[in-house]
């Protein structure tokens, strides 16, 4: 671990964390944590050792000129800081970077020694995944954690997942061995639309965070990005009959299965999000109305200005690539 900078004492701290790669479908786990970085404008305290867990021949350094001056950015794992005030004061510990290519279990363990010095109370960890998931409604996002306590104060499921798993498991299954409360929340990304990015899935993640936290986060245009994206991919399977109809049938099995659903645990869930973003003291455009909370209580429709277009999605035949 390189430190840059000292970190002063925190309060209440919850670390959130997000790496591209393989569980970061559409980019919209690390976009989130972009997000919260940028609107809360967190700073650097630390950075990992990139020679420890890199292979620079898959994930190379990039070349930039600054002033003239030709310098070098090594692809490896930040971790920051952002202070939340209000009535409720919070601080964040952001970690942001790329799943490593070796040693991911030094990795964890590095990560949280950090999270055991600063504090950290508990750890939630953002991941994407590709499914068959329409983009006309509302974004599934699970929540799923390895403690049974957390899982019961919490409403969350407890993993049942076997097979093949990115960083996004190892550090969970880390912080259980370590005592450290910890939860992932998954984004399922529509697999037929999955190039990034992904600002409907982004969102989705950040409302459950925010639920989860109970910090409200403030989504500046990201809102607007959603329908904007949204409406692109409603033009563009419009043109395509054969992506039309896989759209439709997706839908319908959606709605057939969540149907009996429409629980009255959703609803509350999103009067109380509306209930915390309409303060009237907020600065313009600091919240926004929360409109997909992944969770089946609305969902983003037309949006009469839409920003541009999302690549042409393959036919539903085409094989999925890896995530």
């Amino acid at each position: 671990m390189i430190e840059l900078e000292g970190v002063p004492e925190l309060v209440d701290p919850v670390m959130v964390a997000a790496f591209e790669g393989w569980n970061d479908a559409g980019d919209a786990a690390s976009a989130a944590v972009a997000h919260l970085d940028t609107e809360w404008k967190g700073e650097v305290f630390a950075a990992l050792d990139a020679e420890d867990y890199y292979d620079f021949q898959v994930n190379r350094p990039t070349v930039f000129l600054d002033g003239g001056v030709r310098k070098i950015t090594w692809p490896t794992t930040r971790l920051s800081v952002v202070r939340v005030g209000g009535e409720k004061p919070r601080d964040l510990v952001l970690v942001r970077g790329i799943e490593p290519s070796m040693r991911w279990r030094s990795f964890c363990n590095e990560l949280l020694g950090f999270a055991h010095e600063l504090g950290v109370e508990l750890v939630v960890i953002l991941g994407a995944l590709l499914g068959d998931t329409p983009h006309t409604r509302p974004v599934p996002v699970s929540g799923v954690t390895s403690d049974p306590d957390l899982a019961t104060r919490m409403e969350l499921e407890e993993t049942k997942y076997e097979g093949p798993t990115g960083i996004v498991g190892i550090l969970q299954e880390a912080c259980t061995h370590a005592g450290v409360p910890a939860v992932s929340l998954w984004a399922a990304v529509p697999h037929y639309v999955s190039q990034p990015p992904n600002p409907k899935a982004t969102l989705a993640l950040l409302n459950r965070l925010e639920d989860l936290i109970d910090l409200r986060i403030p989504l500046g245009e990201l809102a607007e990005d959603a329908r904007a994206w949204q409406l692109g991919v409603d033009q563009l399977a419009a043109e395509d009959s054969e992506v039309a109809e896989y759209v439709q049938s997706l839908e319908e099995a959606r709605d057939t299965a969540e149907l009996p659903e429409a629980s009255g645990e959703a609803i509350a869930r999103e009067f109380e999000r509306y209930l915390r973003r309409r303060d009237p003291g907020a600065p313009p455009g600091a919240g926004g109305r929360a409109t997909d909370g992944g969770d089946g209580s609305s969902y983003l429709r037309d949006n009469p200005g839409g920003k541009g277009r999302p690549p042409k999605p393959p036919r539903p035949d085409a094989e999925d690539g890896d995530e």
